[in-house]
This record gives C-alpha cells, structure tokens and sequence, in this order.
C-alpha cells in the first residue's frame, strides 16, 4: 500500500486534531474523516477539510486503515484499543494515557495487534536532535552518562479549568503535559537504560491563585476552581549502570523560561534548546597546549509533527517491525508515576530490575 493510499481519520477533533490533519493534508495521505464527541467541534472540522465526521468512533473506524488519535488523556484507552483489536494503524498523541493502569492496557493492546503503533514523541524528529543522537552513535561523545532535561515555562498554564488542568482527565499538570517529553527525550538519547530509582517532587504554587498573572493561555480561564494537578515538577532519575537525568518541568515559575537539554559524555557534550533550535558541542583538549573547545552548529528548523507522520506511514508502507515506541512511552509513564509517588510519598522510589 503506497501512503497516497492509506486512508486516514482523526479521533480529536480540538486544535491538536487540527495540526494533525493539515500536515496529512500537506503530505497527499486521504484525510477521510473525524471524530469527536463535541457537534461544534465536528461541525467546524467537517466544514474545513471537507470530509465526514461523526460522534461514535465505529463509524469512523469502519471508513480508515490508519487514525491519529488526539483526544484527552483519559480516552486514549477506548479509542486506541478499540483500533488495535480492529487492525487499524494508530498515532497516538502522548502521554500512553492519564493513569499507569490504562497506559499498561494500551501497551498490551498494541502489543497483541497486527497494526502498527506510534505514540506522539514529535520532539525525537527535530533537527537538533537527530544530529546529536547521529553523534553519539558514532562516538563522538564517549559514553554518554547523564542528561539535564529542561521544559520550564515562565507562565505557560494551558487554561484553568480546561481539561489539562483536570486530574481526573489529564492524570497531572505540567509533568504528564511537558515532563513527558523532557523524560522521553533524555531516555531516547541514553537508548532507554532500565531503570533503578526515581526521586522527585511537584508543586502547585502558582495555578490555586486568584492573584494568578499570565499574559496569554491557549483556553479561556475558569479561575482556579477549575486547577487541581501540579504545576511544576523536579525529578532526579537513576538507570541500573549509574547514568542519570535531571529533570526540570514547569508551566509557571519566577524565572525565565528554559528548554536547555545538556547531554554529557566522557568526550564532550552537547547542549541544544529544544524550541529555538540553537546547538552546541563543547570539549576539551591536550593537544597542543590544554584548551577548551566550543563548536556551534546550525541547521535547519523543521516540522516535527510532519516528520513524525512520515516516520509512521513509512513503518505502514514498509510494512517495518514495529515502532518501540508505545513501550518506552510505558516506561515513560512509569517513571512518571513513580515522580508522583516519591513527590507524594516523600521518599525514592525503586523499580525492580
């Protein structure tokens, strides 16, 4: 089957719905269809792409052979293992899920499937990153032994009272939003080692206020009645062989925003902002007389979320082993619940090896 071929749906019908199907717009694979439970949300999706939509999730999934699933958290289960047991191909948008029980059940779901999965790490296909993950399978690095991981925002709360900042359908705040893609990001350029332990802590200093001052949210603010999850989080993860990441997430801070990933071997390092696309490498030398070296470079910016869609529709035409994805996003999940934990718990967290 030739991408031109794969018909194609949406199951989230929001902006992220949206984003999704105008990059498969763009790369020629048949947009078909759509899907939300929400009539305005279909109403405005059918009229600008032209194509069915409907409110019961079968009937799209009668029309595709692949669907992009965007929906909240909390019902990535149904939507994701209803396609698997149907042989439909599945982009889900991360996090796995809202809870560890759920996300262990879409992982098992893929699993058993014939169909092919991928789960939303869109940052994995930025330039920045490919270019250091190219260097430190060729060495250049050394051996790679930790990561400092940053996705801090300086007032960056989606919207009180949408449901990013609902538990019960979000499953968290900033560390289920942003910290999924800190942790997957440091685990993906470490080659996802097993894990030992986990220690961290989450706050909710800034989105219970009434006094909250922000300049922009991508919904409109319910006040704080409408904010239960955390709002930062600080997290040290430990592998078996002792490498290790830190982790810093936030929505809103008193500090400047930061999205620095600092990735330290035993040759150099390398340091890239994960939105601004500026990179570095920096080392040290004894040839000649002792100096230190700071190497920038520049490439292009790209769409992350078109290359992911090309990642996915090349493993379908190809018809590839399946994408690691939906596993380490497992693992992701775990590690997450385990920051919980400790946060809640007040104590480290330890995973059996």
């Amino acid at each position: 089957m030739e991408r031109t071929e794969i018909r194609t749906g949406i199951v989230g019908l929001g902006n992220i719905g949206h984003y999704h199907a105008e990059r498969l717009v763009d790369q020629d694979v048949p947009l078909v269809g759509g899907m939300d439970v929400a009539a305005d949300a279909r109403r405005r999706f059918g009229r600008r792409y032209d194509v069915d939509v409907y409110e019961d999730h079968q009937e799209l999934y009668d029309t595709v052979d692949a669907v992009v699933i965007t929906t909240p958290n909390k019902y990535h289960e149904e939507y994701a293992v209803d396609a698997f047991e149907r042989g439909i191909h599945v982009l889900l948008e991360k996090p796995l899920a809202h809870s560890l029980e759920s996300a262990e059940r879409i992982a098992a779901a893929a699993a058993q499937s014939d169909s092919h999965c991928m789960v939303g790490f869109n940052n994995r296909f930025a330039n920045t990153v490919r270019i250091v993950k190219n260097r430190i399978e060729r060495g250049d690095l050394g051996e790679v032994t930790h990561v400092e991981a940053n996705y801090v925002r300086r007032r960056g709360i989606p919207g009180r009272g949408s449901w990013f900042t609902r538990q019960r359908i979000a499953g968290g705040g900033a560390l289920i939003d942003l910290g999924v893609h800190a942790i997957d990001l440091a685990m993906y350029l470490l080659e996802y080692p097993p894990i030992r332990e986990v220690t961290g802590v989450t706050r909710d200093e800034f989105g219970h206020r009434d006094d909250y001052a922000y300049l922009e949210m991508w919904a409109d603010d319910a006040g704080p009645a409408g904010f239960d999850v955390d709002d930062s989080a600080s997290a040290f993860i430990r592998s078996t062989d002792d490498r290790s990441i830190s982790l810093e997430v936030a929505w809103a801070t008193n500090r400047p925003a930061n999205h620095e990933f600092v990735v330290r071997g035993t040759e150099s390092a390398a340091r890239f902002d994960l939105l601004e696309g500026e990179l570095s490498v920096h080392s040290a030398s004894t040839v000649g007389p002792d100096h230190l070296e700071d190497t920038t470079i520049e490439t292009r910016q790209n769409d992350t979320h078109s290359a992911e869609q090309e990642a996915f529709f090349d493993r379908i035409t190809a018809d590839e082993p399946d994408d690691p994805s939906a596993d380490q996003a497992l693992t992701v999940q775990r590690l997450i619940d385990g920051i919980y934990r400790s946060g809640k718990e007040g104590h480290t967290i330890t995973f059996e090896t």
